[in-house]
Parts: structure tokens; sequence; C-alpha cells
């Protein structure tokens, strides 16, 4: 099995970018399709990530960071670049999928529930994914 300190490290950095990746995406719902139901689904996803997780599973998980040797901490170009609020979403959206999925697997290891509650979630912003997507395209399609 994978040394802890690897695995909640792997976990760490993932809850981050879910997490950054959401409120992105909840920026997006709030300001510029003004969409109240749409920001507070995504808030109670959020905030579920937080719910699924124990603190004394978080202190341990950001007691073994180790930013100094993460090799992905620097940008990517392609990370500097997005013509429009549409590929900002669409990219943070991609990330927290990516991310919840990583949750998902890496907590079979260590709690099958917790990562059927994650599975759940995952599913849940495929839900949102189209009808966040469809707003959005008819918003930026208008101009």
């Amino acid at each position: 099995m994978l040394n802890k300190a690897l695995l909640y490290r792997i976990i760490d950095a993932n809850i981050n970018r879910a997490v950054e990746g959401l409120r992105v995406v909840e920026e997006v719902c709030r300001f510029i399709l003004r969409s109240r139901s749409l920001t507070n689904r995504l808030k109670i996803i959020r905030h579920k990530i937080f719910d699924i997780l124990e603190t004394s599973d978080l202190k341990k998980f950001i007691g073994a960071r180790r930013m100094q040797e993460d090799a992905g901490r620097y940008l990517d170009a392609c990370e500097l670049k997005r013509k429009d609020i549409g590929s900002i979403f669409f990219a943070n959206l991609q990330r927290v999928k990516e991310s919840i999925r990583v949750l998902e697997e890496y907590y079979k290891l260590i709690n099958t529930k917790k990562a059927l509650e994650f599975k759940r979630l995952r599913y849940l912003l495929y839900e949102l994914e189209k009808k966040i997507s469809k707003k959005l395209s008819s918003l930026l399609a208008s101009g």
C-alpha cells in the first residue's frame, strides 16, 4: 500500500483543487449568470466535501503537505491562457470533476463509504454541469 503521508498529500492536493475550482465556478453562476439556485447548489457541494471529511483527517492531510516538494506547483503555460468566461468556467469545472474522481479513488484505500459519497458528488456535478453549460452558452452567444 501507498505510504500514508503520500496518500494524505494526494488527498490534500485534490481537496484544495476541488474546493478552489468549485468557488470559481460558483462565482460564474453568482455574478455572470446571476443564478441564486445554481450558486447555492454549488455551495452545497463545496460544503459537502468538508462534511465528508473529518476534522482529524483534515489535520492529517494538512500536516502531510509538502509544497516545496510538489512537482505540480508551477503553472503550466496553458493555465495562463483563458479566452473568456466560458473557458474559465469549463477549465475549473473539469478540474473539480477530476479532483473529486481522485478523492473517490484514493478514499477506496481508506474509507469506502466516503469514496461512495465522493462518487455521488461527482454525479451531482455532471448534472449541474449540463444545466450551467446550457445557461452560460446561451448567455455568451447572445453577447
